[in-house]
């Protein structure tokens, strides 16, 4: 696989030098200032002279730390450390030049930085082999101040052939850690695109579970409008029935208070008869229903959403304001699911805050092609931390027991195959908003 595949790689292993580069800075300001004890065991006459190098070099690569903290250095770390690395090179070929040549003990302080940049140092491989071949050429070049030892034999051979093992050593070795590096961290990204997928594997699990459990609870209302349809609907109409030839009674006419119970008593009824009615619609979902099913009015839907959390919002003042048309295209049962939970959820927590007035508000407007539903109502708010996950499955703010978190998270579904969104949109303390959208009948 190629490196641009992975374009994080280039910022990651930037950031590695940096943090590497700074390390074996210091690192090297410690062994440089520690040589003066060879100095001292080698050359006493010169520790003075040596001394005043070793700092001087010292300070050198320090001020290129600091250059490393700014963003300048930080975008340059490669270059930077190829130079205070080249420092302690010409340092020590420099001494080497001013004591005995190929026979000073100093050459072994050369090989240090050439097994730094390739064993401490992320460094690739040109830049490896360019800083060896620096500090070879640099050797050759202090050992020709003295002819006596600059020969083709003896200790300059000897040196020089070490030299050249420690460079075809460290190139490879520079070659390979950077194939390494870059496979690590394309196993990393590899893990991490493998995470994500589980993840949105999860997320699409858990939505699928979540559907599961509604339909489930749709055909277990369904079973149960079934039941009330066959059981309770012939008493109802028995009961109307006889409530409207109770009315057309001279009794029921000429005492009021008869009149008012008997109308009462028919306005129960037919509530019963909607409530039922609502359930039907709400519970059976045939295989033609979908998205792209059936034509209906939103108002409507509305009316049965509301009938049907009346318990859940009783007390609570609900209000609309629509078009005269309100014709959509898309799966009735669905959408007053949908409205159920949106309205639900707002009583619920207009509640649980102790509202004095609580109140919710259904608008909709078309635009364009499609009508905009908005259910805002006058609650505590959505906290900002959790407006972000409100629709995420299982997500739920109540006490354990009491919601499993599915229902936004549903409802968002089901508004994006009508080809929608649902956005969520709150102020803590003052309201909270539900925005949805619908496509219109053709």
């Amino acid at each position: 696989m190629s490196k641009e595949r992975y374009s994080g790689y280039e910022n990651e292993i930037r950031e590695s030098r940096l943090a590497f580069s700074r390390a074996c800075a210091y690192a090297a300001i410690v062994l440089i200032l520690l040589g003066v004890g060879l100095d001292y065991a080698l050359y006493p006459h010169m520790q003075y002279l040596f001394g005043a190098v070793r700092v001087i070099v010292s300070l050198l690569i320090y001020g290129i730390i600091l250059i490393l903290r700014t963003k300048w250095g930080q975008d340059r770390t490669e270059a930077l450390a190829f130079v205070w690395l080249l420092l302690p090179q010409i340092m020590i070929t420099w001494m080497i030049a001013v004591t005995e040549g190929a026979t000073s003990m100093y050459s072994i302080g050369l090989y240090l930085a050439i097994f730094a940049s390739s064993i401490a140092l992320p460094f690739n491989f040109w830049h490896n082999l360019v800083l060896s071949l620096l500090t070879f050429l640099l050797y050759v070049a202090a050992c020709s101040f003295h002819p006596e030892s600059f020969v083709l034999r003896g200790v300059f051979v000897i040196n020089s052939l070490f030299l050249l093992f420690v460079i075809v050593i460290s190139a490879i070795c520079t070659y390979f850690n950077e194939r390494t590096r870059f496979m690590l961290f394309r196993l990393k990204t590899e893990v991490a695109e493998k995470n994500n997928q589980l993840e949105e594997t999860n997320t699409n699990l858990a939505q699928i579970k979540g559907q599961m459990l509604q339909q489930e609870k749709m055909a277990a209302i369904g079973t149960l409008a079934a039941g009330l349809l066959h059981e309770v609907n012939n008493p109802v109409n028995y009961c109307l029935m006889a409530m409207n030839i109770a009315l057309e009674d001279p009794v029921a006419r000429t005492s009021a208070s008869l009149n008012e119970c008997l109308v009462d008593a028919k306005e129960g009824m037919q509530r019963v008869q909607h409530i039922v009615s609502d359930l039907k619609t709400f519970a059976y979902r045939t295989s033609e229903t979908s998205a792209d099913g059936t034509v209906f009015l939103f108002e409507k839907v509305v009316d049965s959403a509301i009938r049907l959390v009346w318990h859940e919002s009783k007390g609570v003042s609900i209000t609309r304001d629509m078009p005269s048309d309100t014709l959509v295209r898309g799966d009735e049962a669905a959408i007053i699911g949908v409205l159920i939970n949106l309205i639900g959820n707002a009583a619920l927590a207009m509640r649980a805050a102790n509202r004095t007035e609580p109140a919710i508000q259904l608008s909709a407007v078309w635009e364009g092609d499609r009508l905009r539903v908005t259910v805002r109502d006058n609650g505590p708010g959505i906290p900002p931390e959790n407006l972000a996950r409100v629709f995420e499955p299982f997500f739920t703010t109540r006490e354990i027991g009491q919601g499993l978190g599915l229902g936004l998270s549903i409802s968002y579904s089901v508004i994006k195959q009508h080809g929608g969104t649902l956005i969520a949109e709150s102020a803590v303390g003052e309201w909270t908003k539900m925005v949805f959208d619908l496509p219109r009948a053709a």
